[in-house]
């Protein structure tokens, strides 16, 4: 299952008082959205984190899929990361690293992970795949975003932005020293004076 085209608004899907749907987030920070999805383009496989039974945390490698306005993880029936979902939907998923050079910084999309079972919305996500992608059963969950976060390396500092619904974005900057870190201003309002 692979990242593949833009990003346009599944405006009808239900969302819980946790996250949001990637449309929501890519109308809020458009360009930030973009170079995160830019990000986790570059590669195939990624690391998804869930949660075990036993409240410890487990890394596996997954695909992500952004397509109609939605995160999309695509997994195998049964696997353990399926049932660690079901049982508890916290997840967070870290764009593959890929070399030392941190070409397109480090991200990390964290949120709920919400089963899709409709058999319609199923073989609607499955016919959006290449052919050959999908298997005859799968499991498919949407990721209710609830923090977005990207660090970039802009010489002498370590730039931490991040994103939560309902905030504006916030960008931390810090130095390969020990002075503590700052924050940039928020970004100004249209008509703010």
């Amino acid at each position: 299952m692979t990242t593949s085209g833009r990003t346009t608004p599944n405006e009808n899907a239900p969302r819980t008082a946790h996250g949001v749907s990637w449309a929501e987030f890519h109308r809020a920070e458009p360009r930030f959205a973009d170079a995160v999805e830019q990000r986790f383009a570059m590669y195939t496989h990624h690391v998804l984190a869930t949660l075990r039974r036993d409240g410890s945390p487990r890394l596996t490698g997954l695909e992500a899929d952004f397509r109609e306005g939605e995160m999309w993880l695509g997994m195998m029936p049964n696997s353990r990361k399926a049932l660690d979902l079901r049982r508890d939907n916290r997840c967070a998923m870290y764009a593959n690293p890929g070399g030392a050079d941190m070409d397109g910084g480090d991200v990390r999309v964290s949120g709920r992970a919400v089963e899709v079972s409709e058999p319609a919305e199923l073989a609607r996500w499955a016919a959006g795949m290449p052919e050959g992608d999908v298997p005859e059963q799968f499991h498919l969950f949407r990721v209710e975003v609830e923090e977005v976060v990207r660090v970039t390396i802009e010489d002498p500092d370590i730039v931490f932005r991040t994103w939560k619904p309902g905030r504006p974005p916030r960008t931390i900057r810090r130095g390969n020293d020990d002075a503590p870190p700052r924050e940039d201003a928020p970004p100004r309002e249209a008509g703010d004076g």
